[in-house]
């Protein structure tokens, strides 16, 4: 009995025990492992600095623009302060002429535009009641109607269309107005930081590189050296373009009598090549229009002489001006103002060739060529008959001798 009597007691006490474990075991499944929390908590931060930094972006893309564009005008009016500065004038000063002598050519253009177009803007309306009866008659000769220039004219002014045009024309005066302000704030942001970067261009590089080991300090200054000089390159090919081409479109116009040849001719000249792909159609279409007015037949003579002049500028021209300087091939360049064009816009359109130029080059100094394989698939027929004249010459010489 006394065994049984001592293993009642065992059982018993056992049987608790074994239930808290069963108890405590789901607790313990069920507790949260020590990294989760401060997993959750890196998530959550990474989450919100993801956030804030696109809505900084998001924010700051207007300037961070004004700034990529005073980056390039730097690089493209450096190669004139270094000259200066290397004849013992200070960059700062040297700076603010080349500025200077750029906002006078800007200053000079706009001057020559705007009179241009104010005189022919009050030559038109002045003109306007002639050209609306020219109209009116062929319209009544032609079409056998009744029409009267003065039941027109009162029928357009007092038209529900123009009363409204007008009335949000005066209720946008603030908008337009706001608008301005802001391409001038826009205009001197870009000039402050061209005029920083391009004056304080070595310490700009050195505060640069002193951040980065020597390897990487020749690299980063070969790039910015291959795109001062591509950038430069590229501002000098098109003003020489842009002077050939004004010449030659003022001389036309100079011959046919049109008013306001010498703006004229400078409009041509800056807009169709500082302005990629439509450019050259942006430019004519003034000077048609203009001649149009003297002539219709004076506009079909500047329609034909745009036409054959781009054909000559783009064959004959354009390579031999940017053989050395940009060196890029057609059709790169107008897929890089596409693809830029389509990134930032305007602002693309006018950066992605010299940009592009500058990439380019920069590869080009790592990428290891070789010989290209004497085949007709890589140089074509002409490649491979000279290549054949070539062995039979040697086989004749061989069996003479």
């Amino acid at each position: 009995m006394a065994p049984t009597e001592e293993t009642l007691p065992s059982d018993a006490d056992d049987t608790p025990s074994a239930a808290r474990a069963s108890s405590d075991s789901p607790q313990q499944s069920a507790r949260m492992p020590r990294w989760l929390p401060r997993a959750m908590v890196l998530a959550l931060a990474l989450v919100a600095c993801y956030r804030l930094a696109s809505w900084a972006f998001d924010q700051l893309t207007g300037l961070l623009l004004n700034i990529l564009i005073a980056f390039f005008l730097a690089l493209a009016i450096e190669p004139a302060v270094d000259r200066m500065a290397a004849r013992g004038m200070r960059r700062g000063l040297a700076t603010g002429l080349v500025f200077l002598a750029i906002l006078i050519g800007t200053a000079g253009f706009f001057t020559l535009l705007g009179s241009m177009l104010a005189d022919q803007i009050m030559t038109m309306v002045q003109d306007f009641p002639q050209y609306l009866d020219n109209v009116v008659s062929w319209i009544n000769d032609t079409f056998h109607t009744h029409l009267s220039r003065l039941e027109i004219q009162d029928s357009l002014l007092h038209s529900d269309w123009l009363q409204s045009y007008v009335k949000n024309s005066a209720d946008n005066v603030l908008d337009v107005s706001a608008q301005v302000l802001g391409g001038l704030f826009k205009l001197l942001t870009v000039t402050l930081f061209a005029f920083y970067f391009a004056a304080d261009g070595p310490r700009l590089r050195r505060a640069l590189c002193s951040v980065l080991p020597p390897t990487r300090q020749v690299e980063v200054l070969r790039a910015w050296e291959i795109a001062v000089a591509k950038t430069g390159g590229y501002i000098y090919s098109r003003g020489l373009m842009a002077l050939i081409s004004g010449i030659a479109h003022y001389i036309l116009l100079e011959a046919l009598g049109v008013p306001y040849a010498p703006a004229l001719a400078v409009w041509v000249g800056l807009i169709s090549q500082f302005i990629p792909t439509i450019g050259t159609y942006l430019a004519g279409a003034l000077p048609m229009l203009i001649a149009f007015t003297v002539d219709p037949w004076y506009a079909l003579w500047v329609l034909i002489f745009v036409v054959v002049y781009q054909q000559f500028e783009n064959y004959l021209l354009q390579p031999r001006i940017t053989a050395r300087t940009v060196d890029i091939h057609p059709a790169v360049s107008f897929g890089s103002v596409i693809a830029g064009t389509a990134l930032l816009g305007a602002v693309g359109a006018l950066i992605a060739i010299p940009a592009t130029a500058t990439l380019q080059a920069f590869l080009g100094a790592y990428i290891k060529r070789y010989d290209v394989t004497d085949d007709l698939r890589v140089h074509g027929r002409t490649r491979r008959r000279g290549a054949s004249a070539l062995a039979r010459m040697r086989a004749a010489l061989a069996r003479r001798s």
